[in-house]
């Protein structure tokens, strides 16, 4: 556990007896909000604490890691559970999880701090800077630019079933409608890897890591990486027996053999070196696991993995007002977290790598993710209170147990958890 003293007396939601009704006790958490006080921060109750152990048994989550942002600055973080439910073995400070989708707002940053640099022009059509050779010949591939990619509007799939014999291509016209999609941030991420001349994990560290002081965070994989990681649990509703399927862990473990054979580590590794190692990766592997070369490559739109207080210093990234030269500017960061597409009818909007929600308590931006239904974790912030949340866990159920960490600890009961 990792307590720093926060700036001022911690949060806490007073619900007493003469201001609860016995229907409004029955909706708790969902009530919460509206005893909250904003004026105070977001570390969890004490009692909640206490509680979500028995929470964590009863949803079949063996871990859970938590941070908290306030005043732009982490002051709060702990962990719970173990990394493996056969084994038992403790998280600790340094456990690393597998971040998922939070993959993606991170990534954003590093690319909007090249288009700060003028590296890349948000507005341009990405084939102007690489065509990867599994796009289709479409007029509509021609016009997908970064910014369509980092708001989702690129009308691309999430993932292709077959990436091996499927080529890509939209299905709506580009900055026309919401379209979620993975495939279009992996290949935003091919580009970088062109204008940068290195690795996705070579520019993270370089850019955003190194800078921001998140020693534990990489998009890749090694040895020490896979010691340190928490392993993905079933769903509690999943009555199947023994570990599931591990996904990442099972392909990065496989392309690890041809790293240390070649002697360049997975982290140096971008997509040509995918494409060439592919063959000997597929030849240890059961069939089916191993299909293309992005299942060995460092993804951006999927693989991060930090420990809870790493992430929450990239939060505090966005809360606080940037103060140094490696940065994003405050223009970009202020268009990151501003919406980016009018699509009629959406209770939510896309900023770049972020959702924005208008609450009843202030607008609030956030991202959940979720790989392979074994890993669950979210990311909550409030740019105008400057502060954040993140819980991220290892458990196919850990969606739930998320939602009642930031219904307790900042009192948002955001649509996103309903719809």
């Amino acid at each position: 556990m990792t307590t720093i003293p926060p700036f001022s007396p911690q949060r806490r939601c007073w619900l007493t007896a003469l201001a609860i009704t016995p229907l409004a006790a029955m909706a708790w958490p969902h009530s919460a909000s509206a005893a909250c006080d904003d004026g105070a921060g977001w570390i969890p109750p004490d009692t909640f604490l206490a509680d979500l152990p028995r929470l964590m048994q009863a949803l079949r989550v063996p871990a859970i890691g938590m941070a908290v942002v306030e005043r732009g600055e982490v002051v709060w973080a702990r962990n719970l559970g173990v990394t493996n439910a056969e084994t038992r073995a403790p998280v600790a400070d340094d456990t690393l999880f597998e971040d998922a989708s939070l993959s993606k707002p991170v990534f954003a940053y590093l690319v909007l701090q090249l288009a700060d640099q003028g590296v890349i022009d948000l507005d341009a059509p990405l084939v102007r800077y690489r065509r990867v050779d599994y796009l289709a010949d479409h007029p509509w591939v021609d016009l997908v630019t970064a910014r369509d990619v980092l708001r989702h509007s690129t009308g691309m799939p999430n993932w292709r079933k077959d990436p091996a014999h499927e080529k890509l291509v939209p299905a709506a016209k580009p900055g026309t409608r919401i379209d979620y999609s993975g495939e279009a941030i992996f290949w935003l991420q091919l580009v970088v890897e062109r204008l940068t001349g290195e690795s996705l994990d070579e520019s993270m560290q370089r850019l955003l890591f190194g800078p921001a002081g998140m020693r534990d965070s990489s998009y890749t994989w090694s040895k020490d990486l896979a010691a340190r990681s928490v392993y993905g649990h079933r769903a509690v509703e999943d009555e199947e027996a023994g570990m599931p399927p591990q996904m990442l862990r099972e392909t990065w473990n496989a392309a690890q053999t041809v790293a240390d054979r070649w002697g360049k580590p997975l982290s140096a590794w971008r997509y040509e070196d995918a494409q060439r190692a592919l063959p000997e990766v597929q030849a240890i592997t059961p069939k089916g696991v191993v299909n293309w070369p992005g299942d060995i490559l460092a993804n951006a739109a999927a693989s991060l993995r930090t420990t809870p207080s790493d992430y929450a210093r990239f939060m505090a990234l966005m809360v606080r007002t940037p103060r140094a030269s490696w940065q994003i500017s405050e223009a970009t960061r202020t268009t990151m977290l501003t919406k980016q597409i009018d699509v009629p009818g959406r209770w939510t909007d896309k900023g770049l790598g972020w959702n924005l929600e208008a609450t009843p308590r202030g607008p609030v931006f956030y991202h959940s993710g979720s790989n392979g239904g074994i890993f669950n974790n979210f990311a909550l912030g409030d740019a105008r209170g400057q502060r954040a949340l993140v819980a991220l866990t290892n458990g196919g159920s850990g969606n739930v147990l998320y939602r009642r960490v930031v219904r307790a600890a900042t009192g948002h009961d955001l649509l996103a958890f309903d719809l």
